[in-house]
């Protein structure tokens, strides 16, 4: 049978700029067709942004490698029009449970309320993903939106200039060249738009291996996130397991620092191994085997002049917590309006620095969990084994024990506190909620309340009068009023609290930017002036 990353899905075209007698100047050009780098040009083109993706492969993924795809990557793909696939396809799971040696010390569950659209997680190959989102853009260009990938591009230089960087192409048909007028890198962890910039990372490599195997098997595991301390079947290490479509499992094994990875790797090497785990009568294929190594490090700043980096050629971390994948697809959502509104004037360009002081305070914090989790999981001396295992043994029976227990902190998404964008915030509205953090879902009568934000710059009011439809210096601001019995249950503890009546200008990230108990117009005008990062003291009309 024909696996999907055997398909070209972008083969290689000849493209008339390379016969075009100058290099050809392109408003955005995107390095990488891997699942940040699409998403971003989705983001671009729903935007009307002309975008093109350049890749020296053709096709999605080889093996499942990201699979767990948070609750607030699920609302990002509902913006970009592909978040009803993913989960249709996915495996979704909110709960986990924690072994030490044979015995299970503690489950958990990652999204105990009610009342959110989607779920804390779904499980689904990375080559899955890549293909909704190669999809997603087939349908924007049948609706005429300025995107393109092309296949068999691949980047061999960049040359970096006051207003554009030169990109210089190889393709089957030879070598050409264009002028971006904003690049950007979501080419990966071995990133070589980086390496040509003379560009490095700082942080931690650890000195520890994980085998990861795809398993093809029939089995009764329930729809949850296992992982194992000290486990029987691999002693003195780690392991972990998964459940992902078409009875496909991910399971991972730590297999220590002096291995010979090529070894390892070996089927008649492997087979054992998850033989061992999963017993004697479990029928199971491998499809895919990979080896890595644990490191947290990103670089110093993702921004350099007109080149932006996003995703893992920006920053890495311990697969343990889900945090590579997820925080790219938050790196775009980021990104994308602000470069929509710099491009098209409405912003000046330091508007792109609030991307790399809110993505960079995300990857340092993420850097941190990962940091933490790795030294948890794998420890670095014998003192820190015995706290380890004492906190495992005491979280069997004791709940204040479980918050110690670190096998990932899973991904939950970044609050911008202290973010330049960041608008006044009235008092006695509820902390989740304050300017910098995303917008929490919530029910409305007939729909979400993510769905009904969408993109662009939203006023909600509650229990408090806002105008439909404002415009402010020429950008368009969509307010929506709920009251009284409009307002569930839900929406008034996350919102609103104890107060009387809540207004919130909300960013085209879903971010909020600023909250009030009343609407006041030149307030919401000099708040956006402050999201926009326009120069203090402009001014503009509210209408």
């Amino acid at each position: 049978m024909t696996k999907l990353f055997e398909v070209p899905l972008y083969p290689y075209k000849r493209s008339p700029d390379q016969d075009a007698p100058a290099p050809v100047r392109r408003p955005v050009v995107i390095i990488g067709a891997g699942p940040v780098g699409l998403a971003m040009a989705i983001d671009l083109a729903q935007a009307d942004v002309p975008v093109l993706v350049v890749d020296d492969n053709d096709r999605v993924s080889t093996g499942s490698r990201a699979i767990c795809f948070s609750k607030r990557s699920l609302e990002i793909f509902d913006r970009l029009g592909c978040g009803g696939q993913m989960v249709d396809k996915g495996v979704v799971w909110n709960a986990g449970r924690v072994f030490f040696g044979d015995r299970e010390v503690y489950d958990f569950n990652l999204l105990p309320e009610e009342g959110h659209k989607r779920p804390a997680f779904i499980n689904l190959q990375q080559y899955y993903c890549e293909l909704h989102l190669v999809e997603r853009i087939r349908a924007l260009q049948a609706e005429g939106r300025p995107v393109e990938i092309r296949g068999r591009n691949k980047v061999a230089d960049l040359q970096s200039r006051d207003d554009h960087t030169l990109v210089s192409i190889e393709t089957p048909d030879g070598a050409y060249e264009l002028e971006a007028d904003w690049l950007i890198a979501c080419d990966g962890a071995g990133s070589p738009a980086r390496a040509m910039l003379d560009l490095d990372f700082a942080g931690r490599v650890f000195e520890d291996n994980f085998l990861i195997a795809d398993v093809i098997m029939k089995a009764d595991f329930p729809t949850e996130r296992w992982f194992w301390f000290d486990p029987p079947f691999n002693k003195d290490q780690s392991a972990l397991l998964h459940k992902q479509p078409d009875g496909v499992w991910r399971i991972d094994l730590q297999l220590g620092w002096d291995i010979d990875k090529d070894r390892e790797k070996r089927p008649e090497n492997v087979i054992p191994r998850l033989r061992e785990m999963l017993g004697p009568d479990v029928d199971f294929d491998l499809e895919w085997v990979s080896i890595y190594t644990f490191q947290c490090r990103r670089m110093e700043t993702f921004r350099h002049g007109r080149v932006v980096f996003a995703g893992d050629s920006a920053h890495q971390v311990s697969p343990f917590g889900a945090r590579g994948a997820n925080s790219g697809f938050q790196d775009i959502d980021n990104l994308g309006w602000k470069l929509k509104l710099v491009l098209d004037g409405t912003a000046p360009e330091s508007l792109l620095d609030s991307y790399t002081f809110e993505r960079e305070l995300a990857a340092d914090e993420n850097i941190r969990q990962s940091t933490r989790s790795t030294d948890f999981i794998t420890p670095k001396s014998e003192i820190s084994r015995i706290f380890r295992d004492a906190v495992l043994d005491l979280s069997e029976h004791h709940a204040f024990a479980r918050p110690l227990v670190n096998s990932g902190r899973l991904s939950v998404p970044a609050v911008y506190d202290g973010s330049p964008l960041n608008g006044p915030d009235a008092a006695g509205l509820p902390a989740r909620t304050r300017p910098g953090s995303p917008a929490v879902d919530a029910p409305l009568a007939e729909d979400w309340l993510l769905e009904r934000i969408g993109g662009g710059f939203r006023l909600l009011g509650l229990d408090a009068e806002v105008p439909g439809d404002l415009r402010v210096d020429g950008l368009h601001v969509t307010g929506t009023t709920l009251s009284g019995a409009r307002i569930g249950p839900e929406l008034r503890d996350r919102y609103m609290g104890g107060a009387p009546a809540a207004v919130y200008l909300i960013r085209p990230d879903q971010h909020v930017a600023a909250r009030w108990t009343a609407f006041d117009p030149d307030a919401v005008r000099a708040a956006l002036a402050t999201a926009l990062a326009r120069q203090p003291g402009k001014q503009g009309d509210v209408s």
